[in-house]
């Protein structure tokens, strides 16, 4: 008798089309980098070195015996802590307009998932956060960017740009700011406009706010929450990750006065069954952080700004526009491929035993071919390691450029 070939299975179209990190990617190069005896200065990845409040910390020592699941949109107690915070910056949200999720990215799908059909678009601003191409292959959503360009400092392009954008099959706008991964923050007239754009046609905003506290030179953030009747389309992503510099906690918010979207959003957190009942007990810290404890990190990171600005723009041929908030910028160098001159810089260069590692910004556009020349930088260390990176990378690009003729 003849045994039938075997047939071997095949992973789906989405699956295929799943973009790697461009923040991530590089690391098997960074790990065997540092196996050679190489200092690698992270500066590919939002991943502060500030410590984490120990009013936050020390809430694991009144970890319950069992850990349980906790409720699908958030224990109690987080959700009144969410509540709180949000009513300082001036915003009423009820237990009934806020819901936990498991870091900002889960916020971000909930919110496609809830506002889209597989096939419909997004409205996105380039250069944006890498993961929104992640996050948009998993809910069938394409998406169609409109451009900033660092020359105005990645502020807002025309209504024109926009209105191009739009298609029949557009369902929502999503905008992140202050921004990841430019460092702008936009103005109340751009958000403003932003949002009678997305009144006028029908569409949703969810608006990114991660970074809110992390604002310079005396700018403050407007957040999508204050624009006038606005309780219908607009979806707020939030995070503690950044805010208290824990990331590892995973746990983040989705806040929104649209009761349809909520309890959307809700149906697919018990489809999930609870967000990180341990990241909720650490976040109830939080309440005991008093406000000396923004001011003094958005101080330090203003001045790991300055020192990382004023380093990279002494170097000849690299253009960068100045961060106004978040702790990220896009510098754009004096090479064809950035992709490339991130490898290199991991494989095949030190500088006085350290190297450098870096986040090409071609993952970071839509349009193909934008951002070849770009890479994006977290200014994530102390201010004498950011002055050493600037040292490797002064170094680097003349020899770069020489080894590959340029």
């Amino acid at each position: 008798m003849t045994t039938p070939a075997a047939v071997a299975p095949r992973i789906s179209e989405r699956a295929r089309r799943m973009p790697s990190s461009p923040i991530r990617r590089l690391m098997p190069l960074a790990e065997a980098a540092r196996a050679r005896g190489v200092r690698v200065y992270h500066l590919n990845i939002g991943q502060p070195d500030i410590e984490t409040p120990a009013c936050m910390r020390e809430k694991l020592a009144k970890a319950e015996r069992v850990l349980a699941y906790s409720p699908s949109g958030g224990t109690p107690e987080y959700v009144a802590s969410l509540s709180a915070y949000y009513r300082k910056l001036g915003f009423d949200l009820g237990p009934d307009e806020l819901l936990a999720t498991t870091g900002g990215s889960e916020a971000v799908l909930f919110a496609m998932f809830a506002c889209t059909e597989d096939g419909d678009e997004a409205i996105v601003v380039e250069p944006f956060y890498t993961n929104y191409n992640s996050f948009a292959g998993l809910a069938g959503v394409t998406l169609r960017p409109v451009r900033a360009t660092g020359e105005n400092g990645f502020h807002l392009p025309p209504e024109s740009e926009f209105e191009a954008a739009l298609s029949p099959r557009s369902r929502l706008v999503l905008l992140c700011n202050p921004n990841n991964p430019t460092g702008t923050v936009y103005t109340r007239e751009e958000v403003e406009r932003v949002g009678a754009f997305c009144r006028r046609h029908g569409l949703f905003l969810v608006s990114d706010e991660v970074y809110r506290e992390f604002v310079y030179d005396g700018r403050e953030a407007t957040s999508a929450l204050s624009l006038p009747d606005s309780d219908d389309f607009v979806i707020v992503v939030d995070s503690l990750s950044k805010r208290y510099s824990a990331c590892g906690i995973r746990l983040g918010c989705l806040a929104t006065r649209n009761r349809d979207v909520h309890a959307a959003a809700l149906r697919m957190a018990q489809g999930r069954l609870s967000p990180p009942g341990l990241a909720q007990l650490v976040a109830l810290g939080a309440n005991e952080v008093g406000p000396d404890y923004a001011r003094g990190v958005q101080v330090e990171y203003q001045k790991r700004r300055d020192v990382l600005f004023e380093g990279l723009g002494r170097i000849p041929g690299v253009f960068l526009a100045k961060p106004e908030g978040a702790f990220y910028f896009v510098a754009r160098l004096p090479v064809k491929d950035a992709d490339d001159f991130a490898a290199w810089l991991l494989s095949d260069f030190s500088h006085e035993g350290a190297t450098v590692m870096v986040a090409p910004a071609s993952g970071f556009y839509a349009t193909p071919g934008l951002g070849r020349d770009e890479v994006r930088i977290a200014y994530v260390l102390n201010v004498d390691d950011l002055r050493a990176a600037v040292k490797v990378l002064a170094a680097a690009l003349p020899r770069y450029r020489q080894e590959r003729g340029l």
